[in-house]
């Protein structure tokens, strides 16, 4: 699907919503450079929004963790994939103080208080947002340690494997890792990148294994909610979220991911449009979206998979 095939009619619509989603349509789908509407989204609609909810203290809800989708880790989330500039000093200096104050003995981030071991998907998160904002090395360092020391011998990651012993990894743990790790690399990082690489490519594979939402075994589908396109997506796995992700990463098509572009594409409305399928559980500082109803988000993230993939790329 290139440019010229993407009716203008979509593309109006799309450009009718939030300046977030005005950017990265002319950035992915136009291939327009528009740094002035990515200075807009700090200062208006939803960046606007979420940097109006952080504390003068320098974070979000009560801190790191809590409340979930509220919390600083979340609400950062959210900024990042909204594509405000990351020069932005405020973000910065909240990262500086996750960085600074939530550190575990394993050099993990870790916002619980009882438990030792750092939480695998947590720090993919993290690498992730502060890679993207343009967080030092040398405070990151400790973190990448910790992600090159805890992938499995399938190769992805499980949160609980380090907690409780788990030997399997976990879709959702391995695209949480799968993304900091791809935004370290592509942000200009040094340290450590080709042992990062390495283990990006093993966990790649792990996913494709499974065909993006397949037992690699059976080939039944792990998980029905896999196949739900929610945004924001959380620490939650689903196919177009994956989709993305290869998208992003510059993988090139896959026959593995097949099974998974079909299922997006029958998830289409006729007026052309994606449906937000679901939402995720939980307090939010406001909703981008409403369930059931066609989703900018979801139009636009499976329209630059579906161009990226019609290109041959």
């Amino acid at each position: 699907m290139t440019p010229a095939s993407i009716p203008n009619d979509l593309i109006d619509w799309l450009l009718a919503g939030d300046v977030a989603i005005q950017y990265q349509v002319r950035r992915d789908l136009l291939d327009e450079e528009r740094p002035d509407l990515q200075a807009r989204i700090a200062v208006e609609g939803w960046g606007a929004q979420f940097l109006a909810a952080r504390w003068p203290e320098g974070h979000w809800g009560r801190g790191f963790y809590q409340p979930k989708w509220i919390s600083t880790h979340y609400t950062l989330l959210d900024l990042k994939y909204l594509g405000i500039a990351p020069n932005h000093p405020q973000i910065r200096e909240s990262i500086g103080q996750i960085l600074a104050h939530h550190k575990s003995v394993d050099g993990g981030v870790n916002p619980a208080k009882t438990v030792a071991n750092s939480d695998v998907c947590v720090n993919g998160m993290v690498l992730n947002y502060a890679a993207y904002f343009g967080t030092p090395t040398a405070p990151l360092q400790s973190v990448v340690d910790f992600l090159v020391g805890v992938p499995l011998p399938d190769g992805g990651f499980n949160c609980e494997s380090n907690q409780h012993g788990a030997v399997h990894s976990s879709l959702h743990s391995t695209l949480s890792v799968l993304e900091g790790i791809g935004e370290y690399l592509a942000s200009g990082y040094t340290y450590r990148t080709a042992e990062l690489d390495a283990i990006a490519q093993q966990a790649q594979e792990f996913v494709l294994q499974h065909r993006l939402f397949r037992s690699d075994r059976t080939g039944a589908i792990i998980n029905p909610r896999f196949l739900q396109l929610s945004y924001p997506s959380r620490w939650f796995y689903d196919i177009l979220r994956a989709l993305d992700y290869f998208r992003r990463a510059g993988t090139g098509y896959d026959p593995r991911m097949q099974d998974a572009l079909d299922v997006l594409l029958q998830k289409r409305r006729k007026d052309g449009r994606w449906p937000l399928q679901a939402k995720h559980a939980g307090q939010v500082h406001f909703d981008m979206e409403a369930a059931g109803q066609p989703s900018r988000w979801n139009t636009l993230r499976a329209l630059r998979v579906l161009q990226q993939v019609a290109a041959g790329e």
